[in-house]
């Protein structure tokens, strides 16, 4: 009884338990984890088969002609594509194919939705961009801003949430009726929609991720290439140039001693340091500048800047209203009184020697 085929329900079951208990696993890089996850895909490719045998699916056929219970296993190769990438890989190689495999499985999931125009318009159109380039699609138009691609992104993201918000929303409905679908078929048969339409979704979006994967991995040199006899024989080149220079790349004899060593001068004839040291200022300053403040105080009064300002020439005095009083004089000073006669005269005596205009004598004719 044992040796007896499973159907391809109990396949498909099967395989669809093992998926979601590695949902959970965060340990993926224990051997155990890279056993059930080949496991699983193992199942996944038997359903397959059984799907090729029985002709579950033609290209001759409509929507309405697959059965409600059949219409889960259109998403096996989605299912496949995701597993395919979860695989641990040892080298670049390994994982460039890898990826390759999961990219053919979402093309054919996407080709399956197509052959049965489950593909809502705007995935029709990313799949059209897709076919056209396959190695550069991107979910964002090319050519667009930063500010597009902000747009772009922001947009997926909220068609992915209203995808799973109404994939959730069915799935509660008390039609749908048990876990396995059980109940009402048209409820049955509109989550099982949703989830394709869900699926078809964050397939493109596992496209573009697959296609920055494999652009980094290009750009990655690759370990299992050897040093060639050339590049060893440039870098002999180069170091035998270098000690013809003077350098040398190892700390032994005197050199080494010399840093080593706090005697001896610091510097060498040539300028060269020849042991550590450290450029310190006065200690007593910076132990000082400690808790100084961030701006810089004040060091003399105002009445003391004006006093400086004064002696240094900078400020005049008089002049408004002031410079046209005249000062009272003293009748009692005799001497000051004198030198105020004395200087009138001289005045005097310069005017009348000395008429006005007497000094301009270039242009008389």
């Amino acid at each position: 009884m044992d040796d007896e085929p499973k159907s391809l329900k109990a396949l498909f079951a099967e395989a669809e338990a093992k998926r979601l208990a590695i949902e959970g696993t965060y340990a993926t890089n224990t051997p155990s984890y890279l056993d059930d996850v080949s496991s699983t895909v193992q199942l996944y490719n038997d359903c397959l088969k059984h799907i090729s045998h029985l002709s579950l699916f033609s290209p001759n056929e409509s929507l309405e002609d697959i059965s409600t219970s059949d219409l889960p296993y259109l998403l096996i190769n989605y299912y496949l594509a995701e597993l395919a990438q979860k695989l641990p890989t040892p080298t670049l190689q390994a994982r460039r194919a890898l990826l390759s495999s999961a990219r053919d499985a979402y093309e054919r999931y996407l080709h399956l939705l197509d052959s049965y125009s489950l593909l809502s318009t705007p995935h029709k159109k990313l799949l059209e961009r897709y076919t056209d380039s396959p190695t550069t699609f991107s979910t964002i138009s090319p050519g667009a801003d930063a500010s597009a691609r902000r747009d772009a992104k922001i947009a997926n993201l909220k068609t992915e949430k209203e995808l799973r918000q109404k994939l959730d929303f069915l799935r509660r409905r008390p039609e749908y009726g048990t876990e396995e679908g059980l109940g009402d078929e048209e409820a049955v048969r509109a989550v099982h929609l949703a989830h394709l339409a869900y699926a078809a979704h964050m397939t493109f979006q596992a496209l573009e991720s697959l296609n920055r994967e494999l652009d980094v991995l290009s750009q990655a040199p690759d370990p299992s290439v050897p040093v060639t006899a050339a590049s060893s024989q440039d870098e002999d080149i180069r170091r035998r140039a270098r000690k013809d220079e003077g350098y040398s790349d190892r700390l032994d004899g005197a050199a080494a001693m010399s840093l080593t060593s706090s005697d001896g001068p610091l510097l060498s004839g040539q300028g060269k340091p020849l042991r550590p040291f450290t450029l310190l200022g006065n200690r007593a300053e910076i132990a000082k500048g400690v808790f100084r403040p961030g701006h810089n105080l004040p060091t003399m009064t105002i009445d003391e800047y004006l006093e400086e300002e004064k002696r240094r020439g900078g400020i005049i005095e008089g002049g408004g209203e002031a410079s046209g009083r005249q000062p009272t004089p003293d009748e009692d000073n005799y001497e000051k009184a004198d030198a105020e006669t004395y200087k009138a005269r001289e005045w005097d005596e310069f005017v009348e020697a000395n008429p006005r205009g007497s000094g301009n004598t270039l242009n008389r004719g």
